[in-house]
């Protein structure tokens, strides 16, 4: 089991991270930004960032643990500024450490600040790593995320071109799912890989701009959704307003997998609500996967919107015959033995009066190691229901994904190699059903061909190194045996750790 989880039953998939910018004279960014990042938090709660500039320099406080945690009044109040970087993490490279967190900072060679937020996963950080060497960046020896390397291959060549030029320079010989935030000490800039394989939109304040990973977060700080930042799109933002560029031709490929599971229910993705996308999503299932029953359940809360759905297409009654622990988050004290053993009831418990002697039909977004589902089912029989008939709201999970979301490792999938009745002996149920990966796209709203779904289906857009030269530890393995320079952009005065 992986540090810093809550069960022993840790099956889910790890969400991605969330970014969070903000250009606002006159505004108190931090704040604005801990709001945002507050709606973001479902992305991303190993760790949490934000970075200020006044205009004349870069502070940066991040730390490890939720929004709330790391960030007080005090801390807010005193990160003050007109220009702001958040991040919440989940980390799909590196190590969860805080040198990992975000924002993270680099200086120029002309002494300028340069703090940036990632959202995503390259293929190539083998590559990138590499051209540091050979551009002789002793002080990226030691990186080991490939937001660092970005960062820091930014920050290498704006003193001779400019930032904004240096990253037009960049963006287009990264491979890989990414949405960056970044900003210097004037100017804000968000990027978007060119197949918008993870969601960054545009809002506008009455005294600037926002970007974010999701709509949602637009609505806390009171800002009103302009447009989605296009897929091979750099924009700045600074006193001359905002300006577009285009490092690549658009591929759209937007991963199906935020209408499932990552993104909020209250988000809008590709015009399409994602609360509305999921209660069809159920509708479907119910179609594709009939059940005589006498009651759906949801497991919440990812599981609601789609009992919904299916509750109102199949005329079976809906009701909530599980309570989740809305407190249980992540939190980095492992759990003693006998807890674990307990599993799955940190976080959910059962209304026995609402199951027992009941025919359920539960409603789950997803199965990815099974283990969550075994105990599950077992815990909804020792409540006393007469039956369990499982529907997933996605179709087998039988691919890892290397474009920011954490799944297990393919070995690990319970899909993999397994047929559905395989799949529905090992985690007890009376019947299993999955959506088909056509009913999923089809309550997406989305055209087949914009989408990624290689975790259901394999088929990778954008092609894949040799096995050795991708995972989440990548960089760690490459670490170089020479000593390796003190980091630049971590100075006292540019970042802060809490002590």
């Amino acid at each position: 089991m992986e540090s810093g989880a809550v069960t022993g039953v840790d099956q889910e998939p790890r969400e991605e991270c969330g970014v969070f910018g903000v250009w606002a004279p006159g505004e108190e960014v931090a704040k604005l930004t801990y709001y945002g990042l507050y709606a973001l938090q479902h992305r991303g709660q190993e760790a949490a960032g934000i970075s200020v500039s006044d205009g004349s320099q870069v502070v940066v406080f991040k730390d490890l643990g939720l929004v709330s945690q790391v960030f007080d009044e005090q801390v807010l109040t005193a990160l003050r500024g007109h220009v702001a970087v958040g991040h919440c993490r989940y980390s799909t490279t590196g190590s969860t450490t805080w040198e990992n967190a975000q924002p993270t900072f680099r200086t120029t060679a002309a002494g300028s600040g340069l703090s940036l937020g990632h959202n995503g996963n390259l293929v190539n950080t083998a590559e990138l790593r590499e051209r540091t060497r050979e551009a002789g960046l002793r002080d990226l020896v030691g990186a080991t995320t490939d937001s660092d390397l970005v960062c820091g291959l930014l920050a290498a060549t704006a003193v001779d071109i400019g930032l904004e030029q240096a990253a037009l320079d960049l963006l287009p010989t990264l491979r890989g799912a990414f949405c960056f935030t970044f900003a210097d000490e004037t100017t804000l800039y968000a990027a978007r890989d060119a197949h918008g394989v993870r969601p960054l939109v545009l809002g506008r304040l009455e005294r600037g701009w926002v970007v974010a990973s999701e709509t949602a977060a637009l609505d806390i700080v009171g800002a009103s959704f302009v447009r989605e930042v296009e897929p091979g799109e750099l924009l700045a933002i600074d006193e001359n307003g905002l300006r577009s560029s285009r490092f690549a031709s658009p591929q759209p490929k937007g991963c199906v997998f935020e209408y499932v599971y990552l993104a909020r229910p209250d988000t809008t993705i590709g015009g399409r609500s994602v609360h509305a996308a999921r209660v069809d999503i159920g509708k479907r299932l119910a179609d594709e996967h009939p059940a005589e029953a006498d009651l759906v359940i949801p497991v919440p809360e990812s599981g609601t919107p789609a009992a919904i759905g299916y509750a109102q297409s199949s005329g079976i009654a809906y009701g909530s015959g599980l309570v989740k622990n809305s407190y249980v988050g992540r939190t980095f004290i492992e759990p003693s033995q006998t807890i674990r053993q307990l599993g799955i009831r940190l976080k959910l418990n059962p209304l026995r009066d609402v199951i027992r002697g009941k025919r359920l039909v539960v409603v789950d977004d997803s199965i990815v190691r099974g283990n969550t589902q075994r105990a599950l089912v077992r815990m909804l029989r020792e409540a006393g229901a007469l039956e369990v008939h499982v529907r997933i709201a996605s179709p087998p999970v039988r691919w890892p994904c290397f474009y920011g979301i954490d799944f297990a490792s393919r070995a690990e999938l319970v899909a993999n190699g397994a047929d559905i009745e395989g799949i529905r002996r090992s985690i007890g149920a009376d019947t299993l059903g999955y959506i088909s990966l056509d009913g999923l796209v089809a309550a997406s709203d989305q055209p087949r061909s914009r989408l990624c779904a290689a975790c259901f289906d394999g088929e990778y857009p954008i092609p894949l190194p040799e096995d050795e030269l991708i995972g989440k530890h990548l960089l760690e393995g490459l670490a170089d045996p020479e000593p390796v320079l003190p980091l630049t952009g971590y100075g006292a005065q540019d970042a802060v750790q809490r002590p």
